[in-house]
């Protein structure tokens, strides 16, 4: 049976579901985007989330969809639509369409581009690789340089997951001017003794809905956070190392470049922030 999607207020079919060809997403990459985590059937950090698409869509001068008001209600509808326990809820905004391709924005009365789906995604909270560990290259970061706003630019980020791919990892961090900035989809921290170190906010990263719970449930369990840029060789001598999104919440990185980090198994703070991360989302869950 095929998901249920929506489009511009519509729920259908998956096959039935389109947008034009002049839609500004596909000719521009004039888009925004947000992924939201399901579990037991419960949207997570729905409310952060909602903020920084506010944010996105001011960045960039885009309006809001005449159904912004009612997200929560769509991703619900289509969690129980879709009979969705444990998966993902992708929201996609863009310009719209004016009927042509033009550099140019297209006037005030063209109207956003609304687009929702689903994606099940049983055991997402039981990940294999919160036990075994994900092995990590560095590369170049070639993004452009408004990385704060979730746009749908994603080719960079497409082919440091298969740059990772073709060295036989798991995936990529990025370094400019030689500080990691984040992952491909993620962002990234070292542990040293019992600090917790991962890049200060700006528009070098995304600042992570997830990465801003972990920091908070961090702190409240008398964990110390240090915001700031590290080297890839600070990072290898890291006593562990992990990673944070919506989609991964929190996963251990056990080997950079080829190197050990720690003792080359999952270390004990990531493994405490995604067990509390989890806990602390399903009570909070909406």
């Amino acid at each position: 049976m095929s998901r249920t999607v929506y489009v511009n207020g519509d729920y259908l079919p998956e096959e039935d579901a389109k947008i034009s060809i002049f839609d500004r997403s596909f000719l521009m990459a004039d888009g925004v985007y947000e992924v939201t985590s399901v579990l037991g059937g419960k949207i997570i950090d729905f409310a952060g989330h909602l903020v920084r698409l506010e944010r996105s869509l001011n960045e960039l001068d885009m309006q809001k969809p005449e159904a912004f008001d009612d997200l929560l209600d769509i991703h619900r509808e289509l969690v129980r639509l879709n009979d969705i326990d444990e998966g993902m809820i992708y929201l996609q905004v863009s310009r719209g369409s004016s009927g042509d391709r033009d550099f140019a924005y297209p006037s005030a009365d063209v109207k956003p581009t609304l687009v929702l789906f689903t994606q099940s995604k049983p055991g997402l909270a039981d990940s294999p690789a919160a036990k075994t560990g994900l092995k990590i290259i560095s590369i170049e970061d070639q993004r452009w340089g408004r990385r704060d706003i979730k746009t749908v630019q994603l080719l960079y980020p497409s082919m440091g997951k298969m740059m990772a791919k073709a060295a036989g990892c798991d995936d990529a961090w990025m370094v400019e001017d030689g500080a990691v900035t984040e992952g491909t989809s993620n962002n990234a921290y070292i542990v040293k003794g019992n600090t917790i170190i991962t890049r200060h906010l700006g528009n070098e990263i995304l600042s992570g809905i997830t990465r801003a719970a972990v920091l908070r449930f961090a702190k409240e369990a008398q964990m110390k956070v240090e915001e700031r840029s590290f080297t890839i060789d600070e990072a290898k001598s890291a006593d562990e190392a992990f990673i944070t999104s919506a989609s991964t919440f929190v996963l251990p990185v056990v080997e950079l470049d080829g190197a050990a980090i720690g003792n080359g198994t999952p270390g004990p703070i990531a493994a405490r922030l995604r067990e509390i991360y989890l806990e602390e989302s399903l009570k909070a869950g909406v």
